[in-house]
């Protein structure tokens, strides 16, 4: 049975999720997308190649994180960014070199995450955030981030393939997003299931606009510059991270 004690009494490692978060979250996800393009495409390293590169670089982020005695933000995000990076090119190898195909990766990586969330259960008694304060809450808390980023390239992909386009894929994402919102409000719903959901769903919203900026004219985007749209994204959020308060999330979730 899952271990219900009292969280560790550290503070968290994770941001306060506030519009602050979802803010600079979209921009990572969008970020991760057309950085991950840079690497396996404008590069020409292929998708094996960049997935080496962003998995090394996430699991080098994601050890620091959890060894962090405190809340660093940039370390946060930029732990976010390698995931998010470490997703495009995963799902895309997936999809695209094991032809697995769209729908069968966004299925396949559905179950991974609902596995991943499910073993953080059973194991701590709980998936919320505010309880991300031990180093076993980081693992899952980590695990489950890359699932759902990865997830989130391949659904995003789906959409997008399925005739919606790059535009109408993103709006669909944004009207269940906004759909997520009201339901946090206005709804009994769990916030911390509105969390995850609203947390998947932002990474095919990022998928989708960046593939909106980066590919060609002919594939339905805007053809602008990958390392160009990448370099914006990153000042956008060093921006925000300089300007913008993070705060550590703190005590638990009521439901």
């Amino acid at each position: 049975m899952p271990n219900r004690s009292p969280p560790d009494s550290k503070g968290s490692k994770v941001p306060e999720i506030t519009l602050v978060f979802w803010i600079i979250k979209i921009a990572a996800t969008t970020l991760g997308e057309t950085g991950g393009d840079t690497v396996s495409m404008t590069m020409d390293l292929g998708y094996l190649a960049a997935t080496g590169i962003f998995a090394t670089l996430l699991v080098l982020l994601v050890g620091w994180q959890i060894a962090a005695k405190r809340f660093h933000p940039f370390l946060y995000w930029a732990t976010i960014i390698a995931s998010t990076t470490a997703g495009t090119t995963m799902a895309d190898f997936a999809d695209r070199s094991l032809g697995i195909g769209y729908l069968g990766g966004s299925l396949l990586l559905a179950s991974c995450v609902i596995v991943a969330l499910a073993g953080w259960y059973w194991t701590l008694g709980s998936v919320s955030v505010r309880s991300v304060r031990t180093a076993p809450a980081e693992f899952f808390y980590w695990l489950t981030i890359t699932f759902s980023q990865t997830l989130g390239t391949a659904l995003g992909d789906w959409i997008a393939d399925a005739g919606l386009g790059y535009e109408g894929g993103a709006l669909v994402f944004a009207a269940a997003l906004l759909i997520i919102v009201m339901a946090y409000y206005w709804t009994a719903m769990s916030h911390i299931l509105l969390f995850w959901l609203a947390f998947i769903l932002t990474r095919p919203l990022g998928a989708t606009l960046g593939d909106l900026f980066d590919k060609p004219v002919v594939e339905g985007g805007l053809a602008f510059s990958r390392p160009i749209a990448s370099a914006a994204l990153a000042g956008f959020i060093l921006l925000c991270l300089l300007i913008l308060p993070q705060r550590p999330a703190h005590g638990e979730t009521k439901r």
